[in-house]
């Protein structure tokens, strides 16, 4: 966990290390949705970014937007993504604004319409809609489980010694 992160843990690191296990699943699973797809940087990190703000991931959103301004999303494309999804898409490109609406749906709403699918497929092959539908679903996951521990938030949960995780 530490080598993925550079040599430092973050307050969701320490969070997961009350459970080794999970906190090496968790790792794994991180690290190829991050670092082993073929799904382009800027697709991956608007997805992350979407699902943050319809969470309320505060946290999970502070710790992507300077990724995604890396990826080449500028403060204003993900500025909008804090909004609705109409707003933000005349911002986008057309294949960033089909993985908008994937992210809309299975955040939402879980079943994706047959239209949303179907116009994901002009944009991206068989590959990196299953990356893109794992960025989405593992993303959901993170945001839920910050958003449910308060982790980065003052007020967050306490380990056994009173500390903030």
């Amino acid at each position: 966990m530490r080598a993925r992160r550079g040599g430092h843990l973050t307050p969701l690191d320490e969070t997961l290390l009350h459970s080794p296990p999970v906190a090496d699943g968790w790792n794994t699973l991180l690290g190829a949705i991050r670092t082993q797809t073929l799904l382009d940087a800027d697709i991956r990190e608007l997805a992350i970014l979407r699902v943050a703000a319809l969470n309320g991931a505060a946290y999970e959103w502070d710790a992507h937007q300077p990724v995604a301004l890396r990826a080449g999303l500028s403060r204003h494309q993900t500025d909008a993504l804090r909004g609705a999804a109409e707003d933000a898409a005349p911002l986008l490109t057309p294949a960033q604004r089909c993985a908008l609406a994937y992210t809309d749906a299975m955040t939402r709403a879980v079943d994706v319409p047959d239209e949303v699918f179907d116009r994901l497929r002009s944009h991206f092959d068989d590959r990196r809609i299953v990356e893109l539908t794992a960025v989405i679903a593992t993303y959901n996951l993170v945001s839920r489980f910050l958003v449910a521990l308060h982790v980065g938030s003052p007020g967050g949960p306490a380990d056994e010694n009173g500390a903030q995780a």
